[in-house]
């Protein structure tokens, strides 16, 4: 390869590496608009929370302190966490829940996008801090597990569904509250 070939690799990687980090550096923005539309989109996806429903609902109790760490890189490893959870728990045994189909393959593929997003934004070093991200993600893991063996145990019926949906809904909410203000 000639010298013009390896610039021009050189130029492309450079301009790469300047849109990615330009991307990164407005990541806050872009989680308040994905998750101001995967609200919208929770919201399409089913009607009102079901009368019925309301006698079985469940505190989960999410982590909130997973949300508060010092450190922006910190926080952007729980929210990238958390957002592979939430994508986890809607792609899988769907059949009973009443949802509109589009509404919610659009919340699917925003999870994707932002959780590809994060993953090329948030460094992962192992830095002293690290023995406190693993508490986080165990705190995380044991949260999203609960949601989990819940609609395990109601056999994924209609309002196992309906109480993840508001579930999910809310922790997006922490998400922005907290986005907001980084």
């Amino acid at each position: 390869m000639n010298a013009f070939g390896l610039i021009q690799i050189g130029l492309i990687l450079s301009s790469t590496t300047i849109t990615s980090s330009l991307q990164c550096n407005h990541l806050p923005l872009q989680q308040r608009q994905v998750i101001k539309n995967s609200l919208r989109l929770l919201d399409k996806m089913g009607k009102k929370f079901p009368q019925q429903c309301l006698r079985e609902k469940m505190s989960f109790r999410f982590p909130t302190q997973v949300l508060q760490p010092r450190q922006k890189e910190s926080v952007g490893v729980a929210i990238e966490e958390i957002f592979q959870h939430i994508f986890y728990i809607f792609s899988k045994n769907l059949t009973l829940a009443a949802w509109d189909r589009t509404a919610l393959d659009q919340f699917q593929n925003g999870l994707y996008l932002q959780i590809e997003q994060l993953e090329a934004c948030v460094i992962k070093k192992h830095t002293q801090h690290h023995q406190s991200k693993e508490v986080s993600r165990l705190k995380l893991k044991k949260y999203f597990r609960k949601i989990d063996c819940f609609l395990k145990d109601k056999q994924h019926d209609l309002c196992s569904w309906e109480i993840s949906r508001a579930e999910m809904r809310r922790c997006l909410q922490l998400i922005d509250k907290v986005t907001r203000k980084l």
